[in-house]
């Protein structure tokens, strides 16, 4: 198969705003790949590359893309071997042995796949192919049923694997994909919720209401002695998380796959600032954080076990995987590692617990269908989180240079939501308010490095950033793409935790109409 196959396809999902038109563009791609083809091409289309970030700068790339081919002939199969050889080169030497690598793969590419390889290794290429959007492509290429794509995909963590699966050894291959104790599982998710009322009302009486904490999401496998630990993005963190390591280490089981989140705590118990939390994951955020990482121990919180010993619990309804959880924990008298929650509250006992949670300095709730299985993402509403204060995960699409006090500063972002159907995210608002000087600083420092496009009004930005922002609740107006805007929107803070893919979709920007309530 040839680069050129990938552009036009490419080029197809770009151009519509179809859900159905983007699986079928690529699906026909897939269909068409050779097996050894299949996971490249996978993964270009969802934007990644199989070999991660090859750490090569624009500039360079820039300086290569000249002279082009003048018509294709570069294959898919020499694109990824390159690839792989830029990645294994390293050491003295290696920046030029990289150059050349670069230069024999740009010299035997177009003009137009010299842009597409750029914005590749760059992470740049935003086609349209969100994850949700590639699954139903696999699963169309295939010929089986999306859910069983889905169910490898979450045990896998790989899109271009499950790919590689599915046209391999079709629903058999898919079906026999497993839980493996020391592979990150795909974590599931919690929808917005628009009331405490409403989600017990939307999900009935067999529930669990838990703490809704301002933490980090984590998710910690043991197998014996061996302890690892990976975040919500399957970001493995292990070494710098010791104490967390430890306290999984002292339980009376020899494996387990714990699902949980962890903050930092004060002297009191209450929580410390986002920032000291995130500090210890080697995040860099504005306004700083605590300032010995080191010094910041986090705190365990577990609220799902999904393999205990030998047993998969995936399927189980959550009872059975809170009661095999409430067992394994039952044995720590001191620190106790499970989230605080009510199973089967009254709708007093549930507000007890959403008041309970909020008086300790802690975002809200989550209301969990106790019937449920363990499914990645957030399919259909079965946990549904419910906080008090308005807030959306957006991304940063851009920034103006401030004036006044704030001359020579990035100030005025560009705030953008999801398009579910893997577009690229649509404008909603704007919003300078909630900011300190450090924040400011930071944005001027970091932005011009993420900039695809300076002007003299600020700079237009690569996706890459999300920021959850409070609001007073949202207007129709034909200001925006969305036809939505903001109302009194100021800056939270900066999610290092979240990547675009995890932003609020335009439909829960919508929710927050008046009328419709929050989406949480």
């Amino acid at each position: 198969m040839l680069l050129a196959d990938v552009l036009a396809a490419s080029a197809a999902v770009a151009a519509t705003r179809s859900r159905t038109a983007k699986a079928a563009a690529i699906a026909e791609l897939l269909r068409r790949a050779a097996p050894d083809e299949v996971r490249p091409v996978t993964a270009w289309l969802a934007g990644d590359m199989l070999q991660g970030r090859l750490g090569v700068g624009r500039r360079t790339l820039t300086r290569l893309a000249h002279d082009p081919a003048p018509a294709p002939a570069l294959t898919v199969a020499a694109v990824d071997r390159a690839f792989t050889e830029l990645a294994a080169t390293s050491g003295p030497g290696s920046t030029a042995r990289r150059e050349t690598v670069l230069e024999v793969l740009f010299t035997a590419a177009t003009a137009d796949e010299q842009r597409f390889l750029v914005r590749l290794l760059t992470g740049e290429l935003r086609q349209g192919a969100l994850e949700g959007v590639v699954l139903e492509s696999i699963a169309a290429a295939a010929g089986v049923p999306a859910p069983v794509v889905r169910r490898a995909f979450m045990l896998s963590g790989s899109l271009p694997g499950t790919a590689a699966t599915a046209r391999s050894g079709g629903i058999p291959a898919l079906e026999a994909e497993r839980l493996q104790v020391g592979r990150p599982v795909r974590p599931m998710l919690a929808s917005p919720g628009s009331s405490l009322d409403t989600a017990l009302a939307d999900l009935g009486d067999d529930v669990t209401v838990e703490f809704k904490l301002d933490g980090a999401r984590i998710q910690v496998h043991r197998d014996g002695d061996a302890i690892r630990v990976w975040t919500r993005t399957l970001r493995e963190v292990t070494d710098g998380v010791p104490e967390l390591v430890d306290r999984v280490r002292a339980l009376p089981c020899t494996t387990a796959v714990l699902d949980g989140e962890t903050l930092a705590l004060d002297d009191d118990g209450r929580p410390r600032a986002f920032q000291d939390t995130m500090s210890r994951f080697g995040s860099r955020l504005p306004n700083g954080g605590a300032d010995d990482a080191a010094a910041v121990l986090l705190s365990p919180f577990f609220f799902d076990l999904l393999h205990l010993d030998g047993r998969d619990l995936l399927d189980e309804p959550l009872d059975v995987r809170l009661d095999a959880l409430a067992g394994l924990l039952a044995a720590e008298e001191h620190a106790p590692l499970r989230m605080p929650g009510l199973r089967r509250p009254t709708p007093d006992q549930a507000a007890g617990v959403l008041d309970g949670a909020l008086a300790e300095g802690h975002e809200g709730v989550v209301v969990k269908d106790l019937r449920a299985p363990y499914a990645a993402g957030r399919r259909g509403r079965a946990w549904q989180k419910v906080k008090p204060v308005h807030t959306l995960d957006l991304v940063v699409l851009g920034a103006e240079w401030g004036y006044g006090r704030r001359s020579g500063k990035l100030s005025n972002i560009h705030l953008g939501a999801r398009d579910p159907d893997g577009g690229e995210p649509v404008m909603v608002g704007k919003t300078f308010k909630g900011m300190t000087d450090e924040l400011l600083d930071w944005q001027t420092h970091t932005f011009p490095q993420l900039a695809r496009e300076t002007t003299e009004w600020g700079v237009l930005l690569r996706p890459e950033l999300v920021v959850e922002i409070a609001l007073d609740g949202v207007q129709r107006s034909p200001r925006y793409p969305g036809g939505l805007a903001l109302r009194f929107a100021r800056v939270v803070r900066y999610r290092p935790d979240r990547t675009p893919a995890d932003a609020d979709t335009l439909e829960a920007v919508g929710a927050l109409l008046t009328g419709n309530g929050p989406p949480g």
